[in-house]
């Protein structure tokens, strides 16, 4: 069997799934407000080891990420970790057959908690196959940032889930070229000058004169337009509706393509990535704090003295929009056999500041807790610390003044192919693909994809 169709197969059994999984659960309430305890096993369903890593250093009765240690413990109870990769959506279609087995699985097989994207969380959210938290004992959500709270919310205002992270995202810039360029460096001094989508296209023609990319991939902008949709991708009848912003980036894309203010590079390229080493071209990078401290290797460069990167060149500014980009939350299945340790783990990660204070200092983190950030930030500021690849830059303190600023209107099932989808066909155009050369192309291309994906979907002529 060739890549393609065993690519085009995998996918197509991950939706099918989904429509079982919705079709078969598309309740907003779990089928029992009591709570499920006494399993021999908390098992626990993720897509990496990020989560798995915290939850063994701050909540496992062992209280650390020791590779040694074969089994951990939550209250004497052993956990397992059952670690599907993400990849063509093989987390999904793993977790959703795991879910609708549940009532009737082992103890080793029952799914006790699971984690979930904000791209795809309301396909669980929006069923009886997980409980109201709240009825387990996770109910102070006091602290945390309202729009981590909207996303877990069923359609009903049940909240079905929790994130122990908040992802507010903001434009990471090199200091170096902003001076050459710009004539200013500082991240109070660059913000003015990229505050609007108008400012910023300026400030590319002027890096275009100078030699530089604005940004190194054509898709760096997306989240912002995406994660300030006007509408959802799909409306109460089914109807895709493509949001205004994601509009906006498509002109933008085009444009920023047309005038050599961007490269060609997909998001995650190392044609992209390459820019952030020593000699780059690339002006700025959008994205979060799990972006730039984890997925910036090049601007690491090598050894302690970061040879060959561009470390401590880096500034962080708000840009000209606030969104977010990521995040986790955490589920609880309503078949699940561990509530009270899936309450205890949510409780710790949303509300125990102790935790917390060390998830954002140790972790390079910004959690969910707005009393926390908020210390952490003033902390910094006395001790004088920083973020040694932003050149020392506090950047907690950047994201407190932004993070409550971010507000999600419309979510929908269909987000992350939408999302993913669109920007896949888009690219063709861009690249001037031989049978995908046209804008209308492009769109025929992206609907065509997704009826397969969602027949039930009404697309435009």
């Amino acid at each position: 069997m060739n890549k393609l169709l065993k690519k085009f197969l995998a996918v197509s059994f991950v939706f099918v799934l989904t429509f079982v999984l919705i079709g078969c659960g598309d309740q907003s309430k779990g089928s029992d407000d009591e709570l499920n305890d006494g399993g021999s096993i908390f098992h626990i369903y993720a897509w990496n080891t990020e989560f798995q890593g915290f939850f063994n250093k701050y909540v496992s009765d062992e209280k650390t990420n020791d590779p040694s240690i074969e089994t951990y413990h939550l209250d004497g109870i052993p956990v397992k970790w059952t670690i599907v990769t993400s990849d063509n959506g093989a987390y999904q279609n793993a977790l959703d057959m795991a879910l609708r087995e549940n009532a009737t699985a082992n103890e080793e097989n029952k799914v006790d908690m699971f984690l979930a994207e904000a791209d795809y969380i309301l396909k669980y959210v929006n069923t009886s196959l997980t409980k109201d938290i709240e009825k387990i004992g996770v109910d102070d959500f006091s602290q945390a940032y309202q729009y981590t709270v909207d996303i877990g919310t069923d359609r009903t205002g049940v909240i079905k889930a929790a994130s122990f992270q908040c992802c507010p995202a903001g434009m990471v810039y090199r200091r170096s070229i902003a001076l050459e360029v710009l004539g200013v460096s500082e991240p109070e001094d660059v913000q003015p000058l990229v505050d609007s989508w108008e400012k910023f296209e300026d400030v590319a023609e002027m890096m275009k004169a100078k030699g530089y990319y604005m940004t190194g991939s054509y898709a760096d902008t997306y989240r912002v337009f995406s994660n300030n949709a006007d509408k959802p991708w799909v409306d109460e009848n089914k109807v895709v509706q493509i949001p205004t912003p994601v509009q906006t980036w498509m002109e933008q894309a085009e444009r920023f393509v047309e005038l050599g203010y961007t490269k060609t590079e997909g998001i995650w390229d190392s044609g992209k990535t390459i820019e952030f080493a020593e000699g780059g071209k690339v002006f700025c990078t959008f994205g979060p704090a799990w972006y730039y401290n984890f997925c910036m290797g090049p601007a690491m460069g090598e050894g302690e003295d970061h040879v060959g990167g561009t470390y401590g060149d880096w500034g962080l500014v708000a840009g000209p929009q606030a969104y977010f980009w990521g995040g986790t939350w955490l589920l609880c299945p309503s078949a699940g056999s561990n509530d009270s340790l899936v309450a205890k783990t949510m409780n710790a990660f949303l509300n125990n500041e102790e935790i917390l204070e060390r998830l954002v200092k140790e972790e390079s983190q910004f959690s969910n807790n707005k009393k926390v950030n908020a210390k952490v930030a003033a902390d910094y500021d006395a001790e004088g610390k920083g973020n040694g690849l932003l050149n020392g830059q506090n950047d907690t303190k950047v994201w407190v003044s932004m993070a409550d600023n971010i507000v999600v209107r419309y979510s929908t099932i269909y987000d992350q192919h939408c999302n993913e989808g669109l920007q896949t066909a888009f690219v063709k155009f861009l690249k001037n693909d031989a049978e995908i050369n046209t804008k209308e192309k492009a769109l025929a291309d992206f609907y065509a994809e997704l009826l397969k994906a969602f027949p039930n979907l009404v697309v435009p002529n």
